[in-house]
C-alpha cells in the first residue's frame, strides 16, 4: 500500500521551508550586517530617525558667564515600509514525481531571492553617499595604494568608527595581489564587532588601516566593467522593517497543487549621508592565462 503524505508530515516540510529561507537570507546578505536596523511599532506606519550635529567646549574665565550658546542641529529622516514578496505553485504531481521539487527547495530559493532584493536595495543607496561625490575614479584600480587614500578621506572626515569597505570580488581581488603575494593572502580572523554568522562569506581577509574590506556579487558592473562600491560606518544606511519574512501556504484543492508564498515589509534607507561614500572603481575580470 502506498504511503500517504499527512497533515503533519506536509506542516513540518513548510517549517523546514520557513528555516531554509530564514538562513539562506542571513548567510548570503554581507551588506544587510553592515548597516543599521530599526523596527517599526505594531500601528505605526512610518519610522522617524533624528540626527544631531556637534557641541563645541569653550575655554572659561573665571567670573565670566558663558556666551557660546549650542544648537542641537537636529535634522531627521522620514521612511516609510512597502511590501515585497513571491509565489509558487507547486503541483500534488510534481511533489509525487520528482524527489528535488520539495517544500525546502522552495524555501532555499525565496531566501536566494530576498537575498538579493535586500543586497540591490542597499547597494543602489551607495552612490547617493556623500551627496554622491565618489571616490575613485571610472577605469582605476582598486589598489592598496587608493585604498589607502580613501581610508585616510573616510577617518578625516569622520565617517565613524566602525568602517567598512564593500567592493566587488573582482575589485578585492586586485587589492588581495598588491597587499599579498598570492592571490588569495593570509586569511585573517573577522574584526570583533561583526557578526561572523552574517559575514563570514563575505569577508576578504584583508584590512587597509584598520578597515576592513567585505566583497558581493551582488555589486552590478557598468559596461565599462567599473563598479560602484562604498566606504562607510554603520550609520550611514539602514533598514526600517514593519514584517520579518513570512512564508505562508494554502492548498488548492481544485488546482491540486499547493500555493506558496513569501512576504517581508521594510525599506532600506539613507540613514547619515555623511558618513560614507560611493566608490568608483575598475571590476573586469581577471585574466587567467
Amino acid at each position: 500500500m502506498p504511503t500517504i503524505s499527512t497533515t503533519g508530515a506536509l506542516e513540518a516540510a513548510s517549517k523546514e521551508m520557513i528555516s531554509t529561507a530564514r538562513f539562506t537570507a542571513e548567510h548570503n546578505a554581507p551588506v544587510w550586517g553592515l548597516v543599521s536596523h530599526f523596527t517599526l511599532k505594531k500601528g505605526e506606519d512610518t519610522g522617524i530617525f533624528p540626527k544631531f550635529g556637534q557641541f563645541t567646549i569653550s575655554d572659561l574665565s573665571e567670573g565670566q558667564d558663558m556666551v557660546d550658546e549650542q544648537d542641537l542641529g537636529m535634522s531627521s529622516v522620514s521612511v516609510t515600509t512597502s511590501e515585497v514578496g513571491a509565489k509558487v505553485v507547486l503541483s500534488w504531481k510534481l511533489l509525487r514525481q520528482n524527489v528535488a521539487a520539495n517544500f525546502q527547495t522552495a524555501g532555499r530559493q525565496f531566501g536566494d531571492a530576498s537575498k538579493r532584493k535586500r543586497e540591490a536595495d542597499l547597494i543602489n543607496l551607495f552612490s547617493g553617499l556623500n551627496g554622491g561625490t565618489t571616490l575613485g575614479a571610472a577605469a582605476a584600480a582598486f589598489s592598496a595604494a587608493n585604498a589607502t587614500s580613501c581610508v585616510a578621506i573616510a577617518k578625516t572626515d569622520k565617517y565613524g568608527e566602525d568602517l567598512a569597505m564593500i567592493v566587488h570580488p573582482n575589485s578585492a581581488m586586485r587589492l588581495a595581489r598588491d597587499t599579498t603575494t598570492v592571490g588569495s593572502g593570509t586569511v585573517r580572523p573577522l574584526p570583533e564587532g561583526y557578526s561572523a554568522r552574517l559575514l563570514q562569506n563575505a569577508w576578504t581577509g584583508h584590512a587597509i588601516w584598520g578597515v576592513p574590506i567585505f566583497e558581493t556579487g551582488n555589486i552590478s558592473r557598468d559596461s565599462s566593467d567599473d563598479m560602484i562600491g562604498a566606504i562607510m560606518g554603520k550609520d550611514a544606511l539602514g533598514t526600517l522593517t514593519s514584517q520579518e519574512p513570512f512564508q505562508g501556504k494554502t492548498n488548492d484543492l481544485s488546482l491540486r497543487a499547493w500555493e506558496l508564498v513569501y512576504v517581508e515589509d521594510y525599506a532600506a534607507f539613507e540613514f547619515d549621508d555623511t558618513r560614507g561614500a560611493p566608490l568608483t572603481y575598475d571590476a573586469a575580470d581577471p585574466a587567467t592565462s
